[in-house]
């Protein structure tokens, strides 16, 4: 959202497992100044605030998860809330790693599966401008490889290493160290 933009918009709902737009590819965005957008834009940024300020978590979400089904995701990486528009991966790393990945659209679950370790993108700011994010750490590539399969309709759900890989936030809550100990990499 543009920085010069003070207007309040309002979070919309985060649609939740078996909604049909979480499994649409995303249309890219074409106009970056039209007025549709900037008002999507700026509702995507409210939702993934409204969220951490009730949940206490939440780095990023994606526009089909509020039912728009544009290619662009929200990011709030501890500075600056960011927007990144049609993003295109264009490196992975050869290692990767495993761990309990959880979602928005599915708050009560938590999914053991692989990410790699590090990732480059290229995409576009608020402005239409191209830029690009190399050889990313591992928080913020993980994070943003979830946030890309959503807008490729892909949800964490599909990527589970086997069928013992679902599980319930209750369940991993109440044992934490032994599920923990399941993965490489934790988030909690």
């Amino acid at each position: 959202m543009n920085q010069k933009d003070k207007r309040n918009f309002q979070a919309k709902p985060i649609k939740l497992l078996g909604d049909p737009i979480l499994r649409k590819v995303s249309n890219p965005v074409n106009d970056f100044f039209n007025a549709q957008f900037i008002e999507n834009a700026g509702a995507l940024h409210a939702t993934l605030v409204e969220f951490r300020q009730r949940y206490g978590f939440g780095r990023g979400i994606s526009a089909p998860q509020v039912g728009v089904n544009q290619r662009f995701i929200a990011l709030n990486l501890g500075t600056n809330p960011q927007l990144i528009i049609n993003p295109v991966v264009t490196r992975i790393s050869q290692n990767k790693f495993t761990m309990w990945d959880d979602c928005m659209s599915f708050p009560g679950l938590l999914v053991r599966l692989e990410r790699y370790e590090s990732i480059s993108i290229r995409f576009q700011n608020e402005n239409g401008e191209y830029q690009e994010w190399n050889n990313l750490d591992l928080a913020t590539s993980e994070l943003l490889q979830h946030e890309i399969d959503h807008l490729d309709g892909i949800l964490a759900v599909d990527r589970a290493i086997d069928q013992n890989s679902i599980i319930m936030r209750e369940y991993f809550d109440e044992n934490r160290e032994v599920v923990n100990r399941q993965v490489d990499y934790t988030i909690y």
